[in-house]
Formats: C-alpha cells, sequence, structure tokens
C-alpha cells in the first residue's frame, strides 16, 4: 500500500512539472536570473517618502537652542589696522582711516605699501597726472607684472603663506612667469577681481593673522591702455 501511494505521488509530480505553464525554458531561466541580479530599485516599503507636513512644532523656549542666524564665529576679534574699508575707483579706503589714491596696494605684515606693478623702466606713463596709466596685460590676455614689483615679498622674512591678488575690475588670469615666480618663493596664490580678493583679504587676515595672508591689489577703475 505505501508503495503504491509512493509512486502515485511520483506520477502526480511529473505531470505537474511538465505541463507548459509550468516550464520555463534555458533562455527564460537566464534572463530572470540576470533580471533579479541586475535590479537595484529599492523596495516600495523602504523607499522615503516625502513628508506630509513641514509644521516643526512649536517654537523652543530653552536656552540651549542655537540661533544660527547670529552666529558670528569673529565677532570678538578685532579686524587688522589695513583691512579694506572700501574700494574706489582710484584706491583704496583702510582700517585705520588712511586713503589710497593713484595707485595699488600691497599689504604685508600689517603694513600697507603704494604699489604700480604697471611701471615699466623703458616707459615714462605711470607718473605724475598719468599716475593710472599703462599695461598690465601680455600678447595672450594674461595678467603679467615684472619681478620688480615684488620687492618687498622678496626681502621680507618670514614669507606670507598666501598672497591674495586682485588683478582689478575683473578677474584674469594671470600668466605662468608670474605664478612661477611667487612659488619659487614659498608662497601660494588665490587670483580674484578685486573687490572679492579686498573682502577675502578682511576675512583670513581676521583669521589667521597679517604674517599669513597678504594681498596685491589693483584699484577697481583701471583701465588697460589701448
Amino acid at each position: 500500500m505505501m508503495e503504491r501511494s509512493l509512486m502515485q505521488c511520483t506520477r502526480s509530480l511529473s505531470r505537474t512539472l511538465t505541463q507548459p505553464s509550468c516550464r520555463l525554458s534555458i533562455a527564460e531561466t537566464r534572463h530572470t536570473c540576470l533580471t533579479r541580479c541586475l535590479h537595484t530599485t529599492r523596495p516600495a516599503l523602504l523607499q522615503s517618502k516625502p513628508p506630509k507636513t513641514r509644521d516643526r512644532g512649536p517654537k523652543s523656549n530653552e536656552d540651549t537652542q542655537t540661533d544660527f542666524s547670529a552666529l558670528d564665529v569673529l565677532r570678538n576679534t578685532v579686524a587688522p589696522a589695513t583691512s579694506i574699508d572700501a574700494c574706489t575707483g582710484n584706491g583704496f579706503a583702510l582700517n585705520n582711516q588712511m586713503r589710497i589714491s593713484g595707485s595699488g596696494i600691497l599689504l604685508i605684515g600689517g603694513e600697507a605699501f603704494r604699489w604700480w606693478p604697471w611701471l615699466r623702466d623703458e616707459r615714462k606713463e605711470g607718473t605724475g597726472d598719468d599716475a593710472m596709466t599703462g599695461n598690465m596685460l601680455n600678447a595672450k590676455g594674461q595678467w603679467e607684472v615684472d619681478e620688480g614689483a615684488w620687492g618687498v615679498l622678496e626681502m621680507m622674512y618670514p614669507k606670507p603663506d598666501l598672497l591674495i591678488i586682485g588683478t582689478g575690475p575683473h578677474t584674469t588670469p594671470i600668466a605662468p612667469s608670474v605664478r612661477k615666480y611667487l612659488n619659487n618663493l614659498g608662497i601660494r596664490l588665490d587670483i580674484q577681481d578685486t573687490r572679492n580678493a579686498a573682502a577675502q583679504f578682511n576675512l583670513l587676515a581676521t583669521e589667521r593673522g597679517v604674517g599669513q595672508v597678504a594681498a596685491a591689489l589693483v584699484p577697481i577703475g583701471w583701465v588697460e591702455r589701448q
């Protein structure tokens, strides 16, 4: 009786497996396997859903709550005397009430120096009434000045870690020769237009100190001579 029941079960299983609805071809089996192996969509139950409301509940009155809009890590830090208060068309106004006009400015080691990077020994422009006249762009349109314009940087020690260059009203790429010369002095460069360069100097000089950060700025009213 037991052998007969076993044979009936075996035949029933064979008929079930041989039905068309239960058979898969080799190609279909391979396709199903590959589809499962490469499927990356997250299950619907695990997908994040958008919030139903943006209400964050009642405002907390705890003293420990942080007001990020009022957070200012440099609030009690005194700005250096050589920080830039304003950029004018032909010069700069410093935090120590000094006004510089008719030239650029070098801010190094807490000192301010008048700077005429457009001066050339073989040319007469850039002096007297022509103080804001000259050329600083080479044939490729790159910002390029003579090595003599960086004489203060050569003499000072220790040298600043970072020099922020403001190239005038617009950001202009500097010539490879200028970058190589300053990098050989061990100074990193940050090139921006003068307004952003002045703001960057104010922030970094306050945070890191004037011994680490220097600036070389061309007035925002500078116009390249044609």
